[in-house]
C-alpha cells in the first residue's frame, strides 16, 4: 500500500499549481494533521503569504519579524506553537535545498511523535520541490508573492536571477536586491561546477527598463562565456563586447566577475570599475591585495587585469554595488563600508546564517534611507567552508 508521500509523488506528475495547496493538505490529513497551510515569502522577504485552495482554511498574511511562523523562516527550524483556537501547531521551514521559500503550518490534534514530525518534514520537502517545479509552468506563485505591482524592469530582473541562495558543505552563496519591486540595473549571477564557484555582481548604468535590458544582455553574455569554459579575462571580454555591440556610445556596466577554487580557497576576480570586494575573517575586515580596477564593461579595450588572493576557512566574501555603501540617510550619512562590515560581523557572531544576514542587511539599508532608496542596492555573500564545521550551512 502506498504511503501518502508515495501517493503525492505519483499525483505530482499531473498536478497544477492552483491545486497544490489543496492536494498537499489532503495528504497531510491522511498522515494525521487536521489542517495544513503553505505560506510563501514575498519578494522583499518581509511577509509570509498563504497559498489558497479548495478545502484549505483561510489564513491572514504574517510578518516574518515577530511571529512564530517568521521564526521558523528566519532560523530554519521547526517551531511548535500551542494554545489558541487551533490547538497544537508546527511551523516548518519550506526549503528548496537551502533556499528559503516560506513556511508550512501544520495543525495537529496533539504534540506529534517523532515519526509523524519526520513524515511531515518529508512532506514539506516534497512540497517545496513541487513549488519550484510548478513555478516554471504557472504564474500562481509569482502572483501570490507580490504584495504590490512589480515594475517591468523588476519583472525582467527577477526572472533573470538564479535562486537567492545555494549551499553545500563547502560553500554558501546568497544574494539580495532592493528595491525588490522596482529594481532596475543591479543584478547578480552564479554557478557551481565541480570545484569552481563562479560569481558576477553587476550594476548597469542608468535606471529602469533601459538598465534592465542592458543587464539582461550582460548576464546572457556572461552565462554563454562561462558555459563555454572560458577563463575570467575572456569572460569579461565577452561581456564587454556584447554590451559595446548592442549599446554603442556611453552605455556600460560596472561589475566584479569572480571565481573561487572550492578545494583550495584560491579566489580570482576582475574588477570592472566596481566597488572593491571585501572579506570578513571572523570579526575583522580584510581588504584584498591592491589591484587596480579595469574600465567598466562596454568601455574596455584589451585584456582586463585579473586579481588574486586566498580565502581562509570561514571567510565571508562580500560583492556588492554602490547602492549599499552609498545609501544615504535623511541626515546625509552614508551607510559605508565599515557599517556594512560591522553588520555582517555582528550577524556572524550572533550565529545568523548567511541568507538571514543578507535578508536583515537589505532591510537595514532600506531603513537607513527612511524607505526612500536613491539607487538600486544588491549584494552577494559567499562563505567558504572546510566541510568539517558542525553547523548547518543555513
Amino acid at each position: 500500500m502506498d504511503t501518502p508521500l508515495h501517493s503525492l509523488l505519483h499525483a505530482s506528475h499531473l498536478l497544477t499549481a492552483d491545486r497544490l495547496a489543496a492536494v498537499v493538505a489532503d495528504f497531510a490529513r491522511q498522515m494525521g494533521a487536521s489542517e495544513l497551510v503553505v505560506y510563501l515569502a514575498d519578494y522583499e522577504q518581509a511577509t509570509l503569504l498563504p497559498l489558497t485552495g479548495e478545502g484549505v482554511p483561510a489564513r491572514q498574511e504574517l510578518p516574518i519579524e515577530g511571529t512564530m511562523a517568521g521564526r521558523a523562516f528566519r532560523r530554519v527550524e521547526v517551531v511548535p506553537s500551542t494554545g489558541g483556537p487551533r490547538g497544537h501547531r508546527l511551523w516548518l521551514p519550506l526549503l528548496d535545498g537551502v533556499e528559503r521559500l516560506g513556511v508550512v503550518e501544520a495543525v495537529l490534534p496533539g504534540p506529534p511523535g517523532a515519526e509523524l514530525e519526520r513524515d511531515l518534514q518529508a512532506l514539506v520537502s516534497l512540497t517545496a520541490e513541487l513549488v519550484v517545479v510548478e513555478s516554471a509552468y504557472s504564474d500562481v506563485f509569482a502572483r501570490l508573492r507580490r504584495r504590490k505591482t512589480l515594475s517591468l524592469a523588476a519583472e525582467i530582473q527577477w526572472d533573470l536571477l538564479p535562486p537567492l541562495t545555494f549551499g553545500t558543505e563547502r560553500v554558501v552563496i546568497t544574494g539580495g536586491l532592493e528595491p525588490a519591486y522596482d529594481i532596475g540595473g543591479d543584478t547578480f549571477d552564479y554557478a557551481v561546477n565541480g570545484s569552481a564557484a563562479d560569481l558576477m555582481v553587476l550594476d548597469s548604468v542608468g535606471h529602469g527598463l533601459p538598465a534592465a535590458v542592458l543587464a539582461s544582455v550582460a548576464v546572457g553574455a556572461y552565462r554563454h562565456a562561462r558555459r563555454n569554459v572560458l577563463d575570467l579575462p575572456e569572460i569579461a571580454r565577452a561581456v564587454n563586447d556584447a554590451i559595446a555591440d548592442q549599446f554603442p556610445g556611453s552605455r556600460f556596466a560596472t561589475a566584479v566577475i569572480a571565481r573561487l577554487d572550492i578545494d583550495t580557497g584560491r579566489l580570482r576576480w576582475i574588477n570592472a570599475g566596481h566597488p572593491v570586494p571585501l572579506i570578513l575573517r571572523g570579526s575583522a575586515l580584510v581588504r584584498p591585495p591592491s589591484c587596480p580596477p579595469s574600465r567598466p564593461l562596454g568601455l574596455q579595450e584589451g585584456k582586463p587585469a585579473c586579481c588574486e588572493t586566498r580565502l581562509e576557512p570561514g571567510d565571508r566574501l562580500l560583492l556588492y554595488t554602490d547602492g549599499i555603501t552609498e545609501a544615504r540617510s535623511p541626515q546625509g550619512e552614508f551607510f559605508g563600508e565599515q557599517r556594512l562590515a560591522d553588520f555582517v560581523s555582528a550577524a556572524t557572531a550572533a550565529g545568523d546564517p548567511a541568507p538571514e544576514t543578507v535578508r536583515r542587511l537589505m532591510r537595514r539599508v532600506v531603513t537607513h534611507q527612511a524607505d526612500q532608496l536613491q539607487d538600486d542596492a544588491s549584494i552577494v555573500v559567499l562563505e567558504w567552508l572546510t566541510g568539517e564545521e558542525h553547523q548547518l550551512v543555513l
